[in-house]
Order: C-alpha cells, then sequence, then structure tokens
C-alpha cells in the first residue's frame, strides 16, 4: 500500500499530483500513470500535433511540480510513489514521434517505463541528487525524452 497524501483526495495538489486519483492504486502506481496518460496523451497528438503535445507534457510537468512542492511542504516524502503527474508527463513526451497506431504508442510506453524504472545515466543522476519537485519532475522528463529518441530511431528502422 502506498503513503498517504498529507493533505485530502479533493485538495488541488492533490488532484494534480496523483493525476486525479490514479496515483492512490495500491501496487504499480507509475505503471498505471504512464497507462492513464496514453489515451490523452494520443488524442492531443492527433489533435493538436506532436510539437503542442510536447508543450502541454512540459506544462503537466511545471503544474506537477507546483503540486509536488505544496505536498512536501505539508509533510510528503521526497518523490512519493502516489504522485504519478511525473509519470503523465514524461509518457507524453514518449510519445512526441509516435505515429497513430498501436504498435508505436505501445512501443512509448514500454520505452518510457524501461527508462523509468531503471534511471539510466543522467535520469538516475537527477533521481539521486536533485531533491524536492524539481528532481521528482526532470527525472521523469527525462526518461520522456530518452523513450522518445529510442521509439525515434526504432521508427526510423522500420519500414
Amino acid at each position: 500500500m502506498t503513503a498517504r497524501p498529507p493533505v485530502g483526495f479533493f485538495h488541488p495538489a492533490h488532484l494534480v499530483a496523483t493525476g486525479f486519483g490514479v496515483g492512490r492504486i495500491p501496487w504499480a502506481p507509475g505503471t498505471w500513470g504512464s497507462a492513464a496518460a496514453l489515451a490523452p496523451g494520443v488524442a492531443l497528438h492527433w489533435w493538436l500535433g506532436p510539437l503542442w503535445l510536447a508543450v502541454a507534457a512540459l506544462l503537466v510537468l511545471a503544474a506537477g511540480a507546483f503540486a509536488t512542492e505544496r505536498l512536501l511542504a505539508r509533510g510528503a516524502t521526497h518523490d512519493p510513489p502516489y504522485v504519478v503527474v511525473d509519470e503523465i508527463g514524461g509518457q507524453w513526451l514518449a510519445l512526441v514521434p509516435a505515429v497513430p497506431d498501436p504498435l508505436s504508442v505501445g512501443l512509448a510506453f514500454v520505452f518510457f517505463r524501461l527508462f523509468d524504472v531503471a534511471k539510466p545515466g543522467p535520469i538516475g543522476w537527477v533521481d539521486r541528487n536533485l531533491v524536492g519537485s524539481i528532481g521528482a519532475m526532470l527525472d521523469d522528463g527525462l526518461a520522456g525524452v530518452a523513450a522518445a529518441l529510442a521509439l525515434a530511431a526504432v521508427l526510423w528502422w522500420l519500414p
């Protein structure tokens, strides 16, 4: 069971940080947050294009930093598992080079989860060394960029 946020369910910081409650799922909240990001991310990509999806991802990460800072100020631990807004923003970044087909979206999801969990290189450094809400958002933002680059490379090689 994940720790409980230090504010009530309907508090704006809680709603943003937990992805409107998705982060309260007691097992694998990060994976659920990433999965919940797929449908709105694909819709934004389709309606507005990849550039605006990237802008939306950065806005989500900024809002997430603000909301997470509120939770940290009320006693939350660094990067608590129920905060999944960073997974939402990172997953949207991973979707930027995707094309509208299930394989591309599925690869974006898998690549993002791999980079988010494994935290190679600079992603891991950020996770270990930058405390507070910026660090909590930045490691997933970097995982999203790494996943986007991996996806772009795979899509370039596919016919």
